[in-house]
């Protein structure tokens, strides 16, 4: 079965740069539409974490 990729609704970028997200066998695959072949695994407890700190600002002085 293909995999269903989902990008943002909000996503007008013409040149189709932007962030897809689908799921599959219980992993989140998030992917740049203009690279599709890097994809990036991960669970959805841990992407929750990683959204949760990125609007909590924990990664605001990582420069």
């Amino acid at each position: 079965m293909a995999i269903q990729w989902r990008k943002s609704s909000k996503s007008t970028d013409s040149d189709g740069n932007c962030l897809e997200v689908a799921e599959q066998d219980g992993e989140i695959l998030i992917r740049e539409s203009d690279d599709p072949g890097a994809i990036i695994r991960t669970t959805r407890a841990k992407l929750r974490a990683f959204i949760d700190g990125a609007a909590a600002g924990e990664f605001d002085d990582l420069a």
